[in-house]
């Protein structure tokens, strides 16, 4: 039975509505009605050319539907792609539009191209095509030119040229190109938008491009084919997996947390984030989860470009980086409408400036399981982890603003946790000769933090490891220390049921306490609940609630940040690292624990 997307009074579609396209630089998220409403081309850190998503007005759109408003469709990805297939139904006839962000036969074209290929499967559907660019969020004013070789747009210094078949009669105007036509049983129609920042254009030819969206089709999936994930489960593993390699950068390595910003987690919250940056936290999740599926290609290639910008922005680790390998450079709050009406909306960051002593253990932890895999350091990379491993020895007693980057600096257990796991990497690595340093001062101060969270972090009235030393309130982030392996028993058993009735939500956890005031339920914590459930031995129950947090993605298979209890409404920026990483580690977990019996 076909659907209709029915938007809201101003024209926002619900986030879960969105399917997103990448090609290893730019993301593309094309809702179910068929509007392409954002687009970040070159890299998906750019300012978009198309921003219907946070402002319907002025954001600008890329719009390919019937023209017949009754329409309903069936839609999926491509098996094993990051293709969508949507399937139109009028009272005349029937078409199959397959869209794509086109890739060549090397990998990434050297410009952007939206593909979109309407094939005629009965009788004759009207279409209507509207390419309108937005404003770059009150940066520029598009303006478009006719070229012999089709309409040119302008958007700042972003050059779009728009190419469809000889059938299609492109019309432009000042600031927009539109087209009507039609597509009859066994014809096919293409359109291509194509896009360059700051470089000259290729108008290449309309054949070119529908024969590149099967090349793309084919890349997927060979990419999907090398996953290695056998058995039950499968297919949303790899979904999963591929959402995660739409956020990787091709030509570097760098890992985005989500490929959006400013989508909130509550509407008409303040809680607008922008995801667009690599945080050490998200990246290094991101690297264990597709080593678990044998990705060491793009894992070497993160790791690699890790260690370059910690070199380039010593001598401490930073909490996030820019795509670029260099340090954020602060928030900027356009004034644009914001989804639903959330504000601000945000380009930039203020966590970049945190300290944040977690990061030590993600970074430590991740680069242990590379180096124990087969991988050997650098002489240079060698040193300053060296230094780091010293810098947090020294550091781990001070308060920081914990993994939720909150404005009270306090000491966070799993910070504590956290630093424990640094420690204790810096030290194996040293006993087995990969990283140079004082081993026997890493592995004592290790100690010395796992006694001192044991009499500090403990409430004994809940039967929990605490949000932070004093008191007695609760956070789900504690749940890490058993994947970390600082405890696995009696003690972080119990703490997985008092999260599940102080924090819990059905199978979905809240982050820590009274926070459900403010935001929906966070979707990577309720995954690593499966995680721990299943690493303390507890396997039938954490199989049961995995097989529950199935439901908690959208109709494709996505996931955003957040997920609103009872209903499944996604909320926060889509797609979420964190979201599909602890999926995919939450699954692997469970299977390891059966495997062990």
């Amino acid at each position: 039975m076909g659907e209709r997307l029915t938007r809201d009074a101003d024209g926002f579609a619900p986030i879960g509505a969105y399917a997103v396209l990448g090609d290893g630089r730019g993301v593309a998220l094309l809702a179910a009605d068929g509007s392409v409403d954002w687009w970040a081309v070159p890299r998906l850190d750019s300012t978009p050319a198309v921003a219907a998503l946070l402002d319907p007005e002025r954001g600008g759109r890329i719009r390919l539907s019937p023209a017949d408003v009754k329409a309903t469709y069936e839609w999926r990805y491509l098996p094993h792609t990051n293709l969508v297939e949507t399937t139109w139904t009028t009272d005349t006839g029937r078409v199959r539009v397959t869209d794509s962000l086109n890739s060549g036969r090397a990998g990434a074209l050297p410009w952007g191209e939206l593909a979109r290929r309407i094939d005629g499967l009965d009788g004759t559907v009207a279409m209507r095509l509207l390419v309108q660019p937005g404003d770059g969020m009150r940066q520029w004013r598009p303006w478009v030119k006719d070229d012999d070789r089709g309409p040119i747009v302008h958007a700042g210094s972003l050059i779009m040229g728009v190419i469809g078949s000889e059938q299609i009669k492109l019309e432009s105007s000042h600031d927009r190109v539109e087209a009507s036509f039609e597509v009859a049983a066994g014809e096919r129609r293409v359109i291509g938008v194509v896009a360059a920042d700051g470089d000259p254009l290729f108008m290449c030819h309309v054949d070119a491009i529908d024969k590149r969206i099967d090349i793309s089709a084919q890349s997927w999936r060979d990419w999907a084919a090398s996953v290695q994930w056998e058995g039950a489960g499968r297919e949303q593993i790899v979904r999963s997996a591929l959402a995660l390699k739409t956020l990787i950068i091709a030509e570097t390595g760098a890992i985005a947390a989500a490929a959006t910003t400013s989508l909130p987690e509550s509407i008409g919250g303040p809680k607008n984030w922008d995801y667009r940056y690599s945080w050490i936290r998200d990246a290094v999740f991101t690297m264990d989860a597709l080593s678990l599926l044998g990705q060491q290609e793009e894992v070497h290639a993160a790791v690699t470009w890790l260690l370059r910008a910690i070199h380039a922005n010593g001598p401490d680790v930073r909490v996030m980086y820019t795509l670029s390998g260099g340090e954020p450079d602060g928030v900027r709050t356009p004034d644009i409408p914001g989804y639903q009406h959330s504000l601000p909306v945000q380009l930039g960051n203020s966590a970049a400036g945190q300290k944040q002593l977690g990061v030590y253990g993600d970074l430590f932890g991740t680069i242990a399981h590379w180096i124990f895999r087969g991988h050997v350091l650098d002489v240079g990379s060698n040193r300053e982890l060296a230094d780091l491993a010293d810098l947090c020895a020294d550091e781990w007693r001070r308060d920081d603003a914990g993994i939720w980057e909150l404005h009270t600096n306090r000491p966070y257990t799993s910070s504590k946790m956290n630093c424990w796991r640094a420690l204790d990497a810096a030290a194996r690595l040293a006993e087995a000769g990969h990283l140079v340093g004082s081993g026997v001062r890493w592995r004592g101060e290790a100690d010395v933090i796992r006694t001192w969270v044991n009499e500090n972090c403990w409430s004994q009235e809940k039967q929990a490891y605490t949000f932070y030393a004093g008191s007695d309130d609760l956070d789900a982030s504690v749940l890490l220390g058993a994947q970390t392996g600082f405890d696995t028993g009696p003690r972080m058993s119990s703490t997985i049921d008092a999260l599940g009735v102080e924090l819990g939500a059905g199978p979905m956890l809240y982050r820590y306490t009274g926070v459900h005031r403010e935001e929906a339920t966070f979707t990577a914590c309720s995954f690593w609940r499966v995680q721990a459930l299943a690493l303390v031995g507890r396997v039938d129950e954490a199989q049961s609630l995995l097989n529950q947090l199935h439901a908690v993605a959208g109709p494709l298979g996505l996931m955003a940040e957040m997920c609103v209890p009872g209903t499944n409404e996604q909320l926060g920026n889509l797609p979420q690292a964190l979201s599909h990483l602890s999926h995919i580690e939450a699954t692997a977990a469970v299977r390891a624990a059966r495997a062990d019996g």
